[in-house]
């Protein structure tokens, strides 16, 4: 038995390599700072030991491998370590290539947004199939309790990420992968932290195009300029698929909402899909998901059901409970369009009714004034809007989210009741006393951020129990 070790364990991608690792019959250990769930749960329920913290102690014994996960930076004392001692060491992206991926069909979801949920929706349609897939998944998939499965057959489905991949490997990850099937869903400006524009987004997407082999698929949203423009880059056979416009696979929308659609092959209804998801982006990720098992052959009846059977991802548009006639959910957007799409879904859904917007500006991205212009206009369909200030971790005020001005913008537009239409807040805490202040039974309220923001969570069901 090998030992691999894990310098970063806790991200949700290293954890998953951790499982499959430890599936493939590894001694695997890890560490990390501010260990926590669910990752850190996950990793205790399948016995993978976890130090809090990086020292000299936890290389002893000297593992055969160290995986480094991309948040590690020179100077890390494990790192630093191993680098003296000679320990090999790789990126988890290269990893997850020579031990899962290599001689086996990859199908690889990317885009901007939508990625987690695609490959969560392919997952669960493979599945459904009796195709038995591996996995490997940037969230939690509700059908499966958690990201990462080894792969008994030859299919693995992973999320494809554009981020680099570790300290000494600027590359996006997707670069490693060599997929057999690409689903390319989406491309807009993102990752400013390390991008410096949407052309040096596109040059990766190119790239890894060219990586695709002549006999494969590329799925792509036909609907998307970007990806659009991208297709040219291709050297394999290309499906499109869309909402408007002659594509080989497109949807008709049966609901305003986005909860029911007919898929429709070259013009042709195959059936129609019922399901709990709301919004058009959802939709697409639909859609990218039966074109890509329908080119492979998958029955239609397989498709069908996986899709309506499909629970959903936690963190995305996740109904976390209902209390006092209030229902709170908790999204991961942290994009302006992932943002607009996601309300418009929810507004479909429940008409008039208020809707709460708090959201945490976490995101590298998001903190600066990247987005300063599109940020505002992507809560129009909120009537309250309760805006963090972000944390300046190394950014200037000027450099920084002008959440004032967002606000100051927001309150120009009248509110539908007594509470604030907009409103800044130092932390989750304050954001729960507001709420608190001003709910109602009937409100609806979306808690958007990629981090913890304080337990609001829990805080806020706390707050708003009936005594």
């Amino acid at each position: 038995m090998k030992h691999l070790h894990i310098i970063g364990i806790c991200g949700t991608a290293m954890a998953g390599l951790a499982v499959m690792a430890k599936e493939q019959g590894w001694l695997v250990t890890g560490s990390d700072n501010g260990i926590y769930p669910p990752m850190s749960t996950l990793l205790a329920e399948i016995g993978i030991p976890l130090q809090e913290g990086f020292r000299l102690d936890n290389l002893q014994p000297r593992p055969d491998l160290v995986l480094v996960g991309n948040t590690i930076s020179r100077g890390n004392v494990e790192l630093e370590a191993v680098m003296d001692q000679d320990i090999p060491y790789c990126s988890g992206a290269q990893w997850l290539y020579e031990h899962v991926l290599a001689g086996r069909h990859a199908v690889v979801a990317t885009g901007t947004h939508g990625k987690t949920t695609t490959t969560s929706l392919l997952a669960k349609v493979w599945q459904q199939a009796g195709w038995q897939p591996g996995f490997l998944i940037g969230g939690i998939p509700l059908d499966f309790g958690r990201g990462a499965r080894l792969p008994t057959g030859s299919w693995v489905v992973v999320e494809g990420d554009e981020y680099d991949t570790a300290f000494f490997d600027k590359r996006p990850k997707f670069l490693h992968y060599r997929p057999k099937t690409l689903i390319i869903n989406n491309l807009e400006f993102d990752h400013a932290d390390i991008y410096p524009d949407l052309e040096a987004i596109r040059r990766q997407f190119r790239l890894l195009l060219r990586s695709v082999p002549a006999s494969a698929h590329v799925i792509a949203n036909g609907d998307d300029p970007e990806v659009r423009a991208l297709l040219p880059s291709a050297f394999s056979r290309v499906i499109t698929y869309g909402l408007h416009g002659d594509h080989p696979f497109s949807a008709q929308l049966e609901s305003s909402d986005g909860s029911v659609w007919t898929l429709l092959r070259e013009g042709t209804p195959l059936f129609t899909v019922r399901w709990s998801l709301l919004g058009d982006h959802n939709v697409y990720n639909g859609l990218a998901t039966a074109a890509a098992a329908l080119t492979h052959g998958m029955p239609h009846a397989a498709v069908q059901a996986g899709l309506e059977g499909f629970q959903g991802v936690a963190r995305r548009m996740q109904l976390r409970f209902e209390v006092g006639g209030v229902a709170v959910y908790d999204d991961f957007a942290h994009h302006p369009t992932a943002i607009a799409t996601t309300l418009a879904g929810l507004r479909a859904r429940i008409g008039s009714a208020r809707l709460w917007v708090v959201v945490e500006p976490r995101s590298n991205t998001m903190r600066t004034r990247v987005h300063q212009e599109r940020l505002a206009p992507s809560f129009a369909l909120a009537d309250h809007l309760i805006l963090a200030r972000p944390q300046a971790r190394g950014l200037s005020p000027e450099q920084m989210l002008d959440v004032d001005a967002i606000v100051a913008e927001r309150l120009q537009r009248p509110s539908r009741s007594e509470a604030p239409s907009a409103a800044t807040v130092a932390n989750g805490h304050e954001a729960v006393n507001l709420l608190k202040q001003h709910c109602q039974p009937g409100d609806h309220v979306v808690i958007m951020s990629n981090g913890g923001f304080d337990g609001i969570h829990l805080k806020l069901q706390q707050e708003l129990c009936p005594t």
